[in-house]
């Protein structure tokens, strides 16, 4: 079976004090396949961008000791990380504090609170814009092609109409092919740690899947592993 990921994933770094925030922010990037990494206040934000540069920042304006106004200013001073996308998160939300943010060199600016799901998609968006590389990522298993950028699906060329939940599920399944995940692992993964359903909608949405990846006669390629879970095998199908 092929298994490719076109590029590597989008490296973010998340510069938030208040942990529950941060908790919230690094599970739904990495659940959305990003390299996270955090850090707590302004000095640790350089040390770490010195380390390891990252993609995009999410720097919150409001930090201990060195402001997030100031970090973002010391960025955009230095050759090495002028270029480097950063969105500032803020509590302030008056047309004079979007100004001064965007003007310390800010690529953007969301405003406290947010819903993480709108945050993910703004962050695609700049580095859609600011890192076009980033946004071709694919993902290939056999004959099914997963284009991370748009959404789009296809399996021996044919277009494979999935909707938000299978689309994840999938996802999940191709970048780590073969592995057996039980059906709370992949209610964790797929629906987040405070979505509370039942263990039997991951049944649902896995028979859901099999129909939108068989819909033109293809083999089943999902296992069921009985008492246990679900795998993707494309070499031998599913059943």
């Amino acid at each position: 079976m092929q298994v490719t990921a076109m590029t590597s994933k989008p490296r973010v770094l998340i510069v938030e004090d208040e942990d529950a925030q941060a908790e919230v922010l690094r599970y739904n990037f990495d659940r959305e396949g990003f390299e996270v990494a955090v850090a707590v206040d302004g000095e640790e934000a350089m040390l770490a961008v010195e380390e390891q540069q990252p993609d995009l920042i999410l720097l919150d304006w409001m930090l201990p000791g060195t402001s997030g106004i100031t970090v973002c200013q010391r960025l955009r001073s230095r050759p090495e990380t002028r270029a480097v996308p950063i969105i500032m998160l803020t509590a302030r939300g008056e047309e004079g504090d979007r100004v001064r943010g965007l003007e310390s060199g800010a690529d953007d600016y969301v405003v406290k609170p947010f819903l993480p799901s709108e945050l993910v998609a703004r962050v695609r968006a700049v580095l859609r814009r600011t890192r076009p590389s980033l946004s071709e990522e694919r993902l290939v298993c056999g004959e099914i092609v997963m284009d991370l950028a748009t959404h789009r699906v296809s399996r021996g060329g044919k277009h494979v109409h999935l909707g938000p939940i299978e689309f994840r599920l999938l996802r999940l399944f191709m970048e780590r092919p073969y592995r057996v995940f039980t059906r709370e692992q992949l209610l964790d993964k797929v629906w987040g740690r405070d979505i509370h359903v039942e263990l039997r909608t991951v049944d649902v949405h896995i028979r859901r899947l099999r129909k939108a990846l068989g819909a033109h006669g293809d083999e089943d390629v999902i296992r069921t592993v009985r008492g246990t879970g679900y795998a993707l095998d494309v070499d031998n199908g599913g059943g």
